[in-house]
């Protein structure tokens, strides 16, 4: 486990966050189709935080995308580098999830998030802030809607339906478990919305959430168990 302290000059202020999305957006790069669904490897991301004792803790769990068997993982915990601030909360989870993937002993491939992508009212979640930093390709698949609307997707496995603001499409429901509530997917960086969907439905064979997501909320749920008493005594 990686110990993670907030990296010097990590911004402080809702104007100083917001100013470092608008100038990352920028890069970010939504005309590659992304690797192929089944092939190489995919990482699922997720945190955990304890806000009374002030800390957080990432998992990075590596999956063979073709059989779905875990190849590598790794947990970073450290102190809750930002406050809650709604559209701002990668800033909270950056500093421990990159730790978490540099701790891997392979390359992660793509990597999904428990989260937004182009789905954010600054269209820049946590999807799109990982992969413009780190190179690699990002998705977002997410619980809830966040502030965006959609029609209910047809009841069958694989259906869909736009995930909007307004007139704009920036993701789509998607029904991974036949008449079970949909996920809502949206592309983070070099990933294109219809294989970020593809590889949604080829990480979900059992479940409503993809397995990356499933294992890497369980294991930063141990690893913030294991570690808050010994950060708390710091």
């Amino acid at each position: 486990m990686t110990t993670v302290r907030t990296p010097a000059g990590w911004p402080v202020t809702e104007e100083e966050a917001r100013a470092v999305q608008d100038t990352l957006r920028e890069r970010v790069v939504l005309d590659e189709p992304g690797p192929s669904p089944g092939t190489g490897r995919v990482t699922g991301v997720d945190v955990a935080y304890d806000d009374e004792r002030d800390v957080v803790a990432a998992a990075a769990v590596v999956l063979d995308a073709a059989t779905l068997d875990v190849v590598a993982e790794s947990t970073a915990v450290g102190r809750i580098s930002f406050p809650y601030v709604p559209g701002l909360q990668a800033f909270r989870e950056l500093p421990t999830v990159l730790a978490a993937l540099e701790a891997l002993p392979c390359e992660p491939g793509l990597v999904v998030c428990d989260g937004y992508g182009l789905a954010h009212p600054r269209r820049f979640g946590l999807a799109g802030h990982l992969g413009v930093l780190t190179g690699l390709p990002a998705i977002g698949v997410a619980k809830n809607p966040f502030t965006f609307t959609y029609d209910e997707p047809a009841a069958p496995r694989g259906s869909t339906s736009p995930l909007l603001s307004g007139p704009e499409e920036v993701g789509r429901a998607l029904r991974t478990r036949d008449g079970v509530k949909p996920v809502f997917v949206s592309v983070g960086h070099r990933v294109s919305l219809d294989n970020a969907c593809a590889h949604t439905l080829a990480l979900t064979p059992a479940y409503r959430l993809p397995e990356t997501t499933r294992r890497a909320d369980a294991l930063c749920r141990r690893a913030l168990r294991e570690a808050a008493p010994a950060l708390t005594r710091e």
